[in-house]
Parts: C-alpha cells; structure tokens; sequence
C-alpha cells in the first residue's frame, strides 16, 4: 500500500507536468503519442497474450480484443465526423440547427476524451493490482515491479490530462480524472487483499485498451502533434516516449 501511495504522487506528477506545458503542447502531444505507443507494444500486448493465449479461429483472443478496441473508438469517431458533415449541410438551412449540431458534436468528443481517460484509470487500477501480486509472490519481485509501476504511473497521469484537454474538457474535469487516475492504483493494491482477477478476463481487457490507445496514439494525437508545428523535436518527443516505456518495462 506504500508503494501504491507513491504511484498515487507519480501519477499526479505526470498530469502536473502535462499541465505547465504552455506553448510547447506539440511537444507534449508528441511524448504523449511515443509513451501511448510503448505502453501497447511493450506492455498492453505481452501481457494480453500471455493471459489470453487461447485461438479463436486461428487468431489469439487477446488479438482479436486488440483488433475490436480499435475499431469501437473509430466508429465512435466516424460517427462524429458524419454528424460534422451533417451540421455543414443544415447551415445553409438553420443556424440555430447547425449550432445545435455543433454542441452535440462538441459533447460526443468530450466524451470520447473522458472514455479515454477512465480507460486509462482501470489501467492503473491493474497497476495496483500489479503491486499487490507481485509482493504476494514476494518482496523482491515486488520492489522491482514497484519500481516500473511508480515510474509507469507517471506517463499515466501525463496521458490522462493530456487526452482528456485534447478532446475539449475543461481543466476542472482533467484535474478530476488526474485524482481518479492516480487514487486506481492503491484500490487496485487494496482489492489484491480480497481476491484476484481471472487471468484469461484480465487479458481479454488488456488486449481491448491496447486497441483503443493505439487508436487515439495514431489517428488523432500524432496527427495533432504535427500539424501546428511538424519539427524534428516533436518526432525526437515520441521516439523519447517509445524508448522510454521500453526501459520502464525492461526492468519490470
């Protein structure tokens, strides 16, 4: 329960730290979308693998949950658009209808925002569970998962502040989801007292939340990192991400 509390403050370091980016936000956005990428090729992935090794079809369970959180965030994501080309063509007919639309649209994508975000808070919850296992197992192997945990934590906090102003929230409902996102983790420790998670249910998930953060990592972060200011430090912020969950992960 220590060494969740300590995750508790790493993770609110990483939302502070997303918070006083000022104009460097391409940069933050780029980091953002490099730490994304690592935590589901290096972590998301094995891990829903090796808890749902079982084929459906030729294709591992875990894959094919990868393959459907992709594709359930991009539905959602078409379904803003179309309404975005709907709005266009009710202006010429009713600009009280076309604002209408527009706040409706404005809605869907906050959500989308806040449905990354929460993602992300189970996420962590599972962190904590990680931390609870793993001292089960025993204190060495707990020290070192702590250690990855803790520092894991931090891209966390640093990711849900950032998805959840991306997508239009307020600052009051990103600081709130920070506090969320880094409470997940001691209720994940403290729920490893009571009873553990099925592992092939855990891996399922794992494999669906890799989907959905690959998704938002490509089809809307990056992109948004480079279109204002596409520079060669924004490249060098995402391959910075990338490497370092893989070093986070190593010593996990």
């Amino acid at each position: 329960m220590l060494v969740a509390a300590g995750a508790f403050l790493m993770t609110l370091v990483g939302g502070f730290v997303a918070q006083r980016t000022g104009d460097r936000r391409h940069l933050v956005l780029g980091l953002a979308a490099g730490l994304m990428l690592g935590v589901v090729a290096f972590d998301l992935l094995p891990e829903a693998l090796a808890q749902a090794p079982q084929e459906v079809h030729g294709v591992p369970a875990a894959l094919l949950m990868f393959a459907a959180g992709f594709l359930a965030i991009h539905v959602v994501e078409r379904a803003v658009a179309i309404h975005r080309g709907h709005e266009g063509e009710y202006a010429a007919h009713s600009h009280g209808h076309a604002h209408g639309h527009a706040h409706g649209e404005r809605r869907r994508e906050q959500g989308v925002g806040i449905a990354a975000a929460a993602a992300l808070v189970l996420h962590s919850m599972m962190d904590g569970f990680a931390i609870g296992a793993a001292f089960q197992a025993g204190t060495t192997v707990g020290t070192v998962v702590a250690v990855a945990v803790v520092a894991h934590d931090f891209a966390d906090g640093f990711n849900t502040y950032t998805l959840t102003r991306l997508y239009g929230n307020n600052r009051r409902r990103a600081v709130a989801l920070l506090f969320a996102d880094a409470l997940a983790p001691v209720t994940g420790a403290g729920i490893t007292l009571l009873f553990t998670i099925p592992e092939q249910l855990l891996g399922l998930y794992l494999g669906f939340f890799g989907g959905f953060l690959m998704y938002l990592a490509t089809s809307d972060i990056l992109p948004e990192a480079h279109s204002p200011h596409p520079s060669k430090g924004t490249l060098a912020c995402t391959l910075l991400g990338v490497g370092f969950m893989w070093l986070v992960v190593g010593l996990a």
